[in-house]
């Protein structure tokens, strides 16, 4: 079992600051105003975390498209099909209030996490790739659940 690299473990994990900074102006009322006053209300709260979480959705489809172009025939059909969804899932789920797309967010991360798996048992990711996503992935969802309840 090979670890995570440095850089993407860094990177990842750099890249969870907005939702873990949404999930706590969420719950302290002069960060939240900190917040808003140096970066704009759209950059606290569930704004923050619902905006970014479209995004990284968008995001992660581009990481499966590139993992598809490792495939042949029909598996990287199927690769390439299945890669666009969670952009598509932003797209379409994540309109409405903040409970509901919140909600949406997560279904899409769950998914998305099915979908790397598939990935990764058809030999297409880094051997790492299914730990770095699972420690991404549980967090990503505990800080949009604070949206949600």
């Amino acid at each position: 079992m090979t670890p995570i690299p440095r850089a993407p473990l860094l990177l990842g994990l750099a890249g969870l600051i907005p939702f873990l900074w949404g999930a706590v102006t969420l719950y302290s009322a002069p960060l939240a105003t900190l917040g808003a006053d140096l970066l704009g209300p759209r950059f606290v709260g569930p704004y923050i975390q619902l905006f970014y979480g479209s995004v990284i959705l968008s995001f992660m489809s581009g990481v499966l498209w590139g993992f598809a172009t490792r495939a042949t025939g029909p598996q990287a059909a199927t690769g390439y099909a299945l890669s666009v969804i969670p952009a598509l899932w932003a797209f379409f789920m994540t309109g409405g209030g903040p409970t509901g797309a919140a909600t949406n967010l997560i279904f899409g991360f769950v998914g998305l996490l099915m979908l790397d798996y598939a990935f990764a048992r058809w030999g297409l990711t880094p051997e790492w790739w299914m730990r770095l996503r699972l420690l991404l992935t549980a967090i990503v969802v505990a800080c949009l659940t604070t949206v949600v309840i």
